[in-house]
């Protein structure tokens, strides 16, 4: 990458957002840990110090190497980064009186590039509680607020920008325009990191690395995985083998609807029904990581033994995303927390002879959509709410059997469909049921009943990282609910899941 930004992440829980932020200026960036710099800076045109959940005057706080940074990259050093380079640098870093959290207002605000177009008395967010009392060596006071005096500075021999605030996150009102002016106006990076360009970069990059080798992958009928065969079948053609599996946990008919919809797309695409398979090694499973393990070993196991029918096969394709990689380890290597395992994210084992190509392991749910349109996927394929790779099994709390997953298709069935014919489908990022381990008592036909609960959840998001709930109309609840307690055996209640993320998961398990 010509124009690429180097963020150095610190275990913060603003880092994503700082990688969204710069990518909606056009500009890649990729995100490694604080104590593990690539070999290769010269790749780098800046680079840009996260914030920290530790205090730089902590026995434990990161401590990088920055000798090969400063003074040599332009560097915009955020919150425990400012901190860390004045602490380092000959300033003082203090703990603060008060924590310093929350909506803050720009004053004083001194001429210079990185703060052009910023209005006076603009709103940043602040969150820590170490302040700098003395700026380091050589450094310029731009900016302060009521109660931070030094909100923001400058080391102009070094080209280094140091800022209490965060301008990634939405309340920080113009903090894409302070990005933009440091990225663009001082570091002198481009903008021109576009889907066709991602496009034309990694199918060239596919190209030398697979060469003339097979590749298969498995399609599961979602975003991800339809743009990831796309790139691939457009960097290697027939070499792409794609398996489409029924692991018993799909959708009501998703797996002969989604076998026809890749027959018109000139994909290779050969369907196989494992669904016996997954169900049996989840008998008596009930703990949500151990089912997911579960499901991703025979995950593993059906295309190994796909793998021998394809004579030459060296590859495994994956439509992992970044933040799949995100929530299942550190995805950076650094000090954040691992959320959830998933199924196509950690390595395969030492018996299956393949290796992971995964073409979108560093794009966002929102690229990975844009890059698809450059790609020419269908608007339909490409609007499809985004659908575990567990299924319906992370969807069924405690213990899988056919005959939950029989009610759970059924259920969520009425819920999409009904969302589609009133004209909500495409205003919900993500929806499903769940199906709760509980059973509840209601009236049927004067009748007592003693059956299952299931919850509703609909919910607005750009990438998965973060999700509010959607405010459904209240007609269509009450009509879908009529509609699964009526048609559906077996269900007497149906609830509707108001919590968001954080501190909520999008998926119960």
């Amino acid at each position: 990458m010509q124009n690429n930004v180097l963020i150095l992440d610190f275990g913060s829980q603003y880092t994503q957002l700082i990688a969204r932020r710069v990518r909606e200026l056009n500009i890649f960036c990729e995100i490694k840990p604080y104590n593990k710099l690539p070999e290769n800076l010269e790749e780098f045109k800046a680079v840009i110090l996260s914030g920290s959940p530790f205090s730089t005057l902590s026995e434990e706080a990161p401590h990088p190497d920055l000798s090969r940074i400063k003074g040599h990259k332009p560097m915009l050093a955020i919150c425990y980064g400012a901190q860390y380079i004045a602490h380092f640098g000959g300033g003082n870093v203090a703990p603060s009186n008060t924590r310093e959290y929350g909506r803050a207002k720009l004053a004083h605000i001194q001429a210079d590039p990185f703060f052009k177009g910023v209005q006076p008395d603009s709103q940043v967010w602040m969150s820590h509680s170490d302040t700098i009392q003395q700026l380091p060596e050589g450094a310029e006071l731009l900016a302060s607020t009521h109660d931070v005096t030094n909100a923001a500075y400058k080391i102009a021999s070094q080209n280094i920008y140091g800022i209490q605030f965060h301008p990634e996150v939405y309340h920080t009102k113009e903090g894409t325009t302070i990005l933009r002016n440091f990225l663009v106006d001082i570091a002198g990076l481009e903008q021109n990191w576009t889907p066709d360009a991602f496009v034309e970069t990694t199918v060239a990059e596919l190209k030398e690395e697979i060469g003339n080798d097979k590749v298969i992958l498995g399609l599961s009928g979602g975003v991800d995985s339809t743009v990831a065969a796309v790139l691939l079948h457009k960097a290697i053609g027939n070499h792409l083998h794609c398996i489409f599996v029924n692991n018993g946990l799909l959708r009501k008919n998703e797996f002969e609807d989604v076998l026809d919809q890749y027959e018109h797309m000139g994909l290779n695409v050969k369907g196989v029904d494992a669904s016996a398979r997954f169900l049996d090694a989840l008998a008596g499973v009930e703990d949500p990581e151990a089912k997911r393990k579960a499901i991703g070993r025979v995950f593993i196991e059906v295309f190994d033994d796909e793998a021998h029918k394809v004579e030459d096969a060296r590859w495994l394709g994956q439509g992992t995303i970044y933040p799949d990689r995100i929530e299942s380890v550190s995805a950076t290597g650094g000090p954040s927390a691992t959320i959830k395992s998933h199924h196509n994210v950690g390595g395969l084992p030492d018996y299956m002879k393949l290796k992971v190509v995964e073409p979108l392991k560093m794009l966002f749910k929102d690229e990975v959509r844009r890059v698809g349109a450059s790609l020419g996927i269908p608007d339909e394929r490409l609007g499809r709410h985004p659908f575990p790779g567990p299924g319906l099994g992370i969807r069924i709390l405690g213990e899988v059997t056919r005959e939950k997953v029989a009610i759970l298709q059924e259920v969520d069935h009425i819920f999409i469909r009904g969302l589609q014919e009133w004209g909500l489908y495409d205003k919900v990022w993500q929806a499903g049921a769940m199906l709760l381990p509980v059973n509840s008592v209601g009236v049927m036909g004067d009748e007592r009943t003693y059956e299952k609960c299931v919850a509703l959840r609909a919910v607005e998001s750009t990438d998965g990282m973060t999700a509010d709930w959607v405010n459904l109309p209240y007609d269509f609840l009450q009509k879908t609910s009529n509609d699964i307690i009526n048609k559906v055996p077996g269900v007497n209640r149906v609830v509707y899941d108001i919590s968001s993320k954080p501190p909520a998961t999008i998926e119960w398990e």
